[in-house]
């Protein structure tokens, strides 16, 4: 977001703190830093705060903001951990029309101490058939690197180029990404190749348990190799057995192939706040509140 000035604001309650990461939307407006990279978005806590200071620290952050801001969007949030009702309790109490409204599905799998031949076991019938079928013929090699190299970045935007997705607009953003991680040890960037050339690609993070797909790609002339459907294989494979992953998560979108290796999915939704000191937020409001009465 370079051109949406940061507003970082933070509270403390004891030893505990809380942080909630926000930048400018236009005129008296609030959004979360995050996009369509984002796995999902809530306030940062230290110092092991109770659900008791969770709120009380939210609501100081909540109250903080009435002076400045008409109104905060923030996308996407999950409720299964507390974090929409969080965000709703608190600032309805610090003065705010708090709304949420379903925005999202996020598909993710809890591997539950399995191995992946008994994950495996689980797939539908047609995935595992398909791939057991690819593989006894497949020419295809597959790799998993741990560090980001000018070569393997070069691979990975030749495979983007040739695939259906749309032109990436933040390749300087996802390299950073991709080599913090592959310092901090936990990239795992995946290619399935033909004679050494990239056909398809998957980029993950695994850190403290948790699986990451953060993008993935194929070239579109090799379709009929399957070569995402094998270099998923052997990623889920490496991520359960090796790095012993215990939550897989597929990111933001209900695309349908996701429920082929997924097994639960919840839904994401985004909270509206507005503030009505200023008369600026009372249609937004209105609006808002319709929309969420009629779906």
């Amino acid at each position: 977001m370079p051109d949406s000035a940061p507003h970082i604001l933070t509270a403390a309650d004891g030893k505990a703190r809380a942080w909630l990461f926000l930048a400018e939307s236009g005129k008296n407006k609030r959004v979360a830093i995050a996009n369509w990279y984002s796995f999902a978005f809530e306030p940062v806590f230290a110092g092991n705060p109770s659900p008791e200071q969770k709120l009380r620290l939210m609501e100081g952050i909540a109250r903080d903001l009435l002076p400045d801001a008409a109104q905060l969007d923030v996308y996407p949030v999950t409720a299964d951990d507390g974090a929409s009702a969080l965000f709703l309790k608190a600032f309805r109490k610090a003065g705010w029309i708090a709304v949420e409204r379903p925005m999202g599905v996020n598909h993710y799998l809890t591997v539950d101490n399995r191995d992946f031949e008994t994950y495996w076991a689980g797939r539908p019938g047609k995935l595992r058939s398909t791939v057991r079928r690819k593989l006894r013929s497949t020419s295809l090699t597959f790799e998993i690197h741990h560090k980001l190299t000018n070569r393997l970045w070069d691979d990975y935007i030749t495979v983007y180029q040739r695939s259906w997705k749309q032109s990436e607009p933040n390749l300087d953003f996802l390299r950073l990404i991709a080599e913090q991680e592959g310092k901090a040890g936990t990239l795992r960037l995946g290619f399935a190749r033909e004679d050494g050339f990239p056909i398809a690609v998957q980029f993950w993070t695994i850190e403290n348990g948790v699986a990451l797909i953060h993008k993935l790609a194929h070239d579109q002339g090799a379709d009929e190799m399957s070569p995402g459907t094998l270099l998923s294989h052997h990623m889920f494979r490496s991520a359960i057995d090796e790095d012993k992953a215990a939550i897989i998560d597929y990111g933001t979108g209900d695309n349908p192939y996701k429920t082929e290796w997924m097994e639960r999915q919840r839904p994401l939704y985004r909270v509206d706040c507005f503030n009505p000191r200023f008369s600026s937020a009372w249609l937004p409001a209105a609006k808002t509140a319709i929309s969420k009465l009629v779906g």
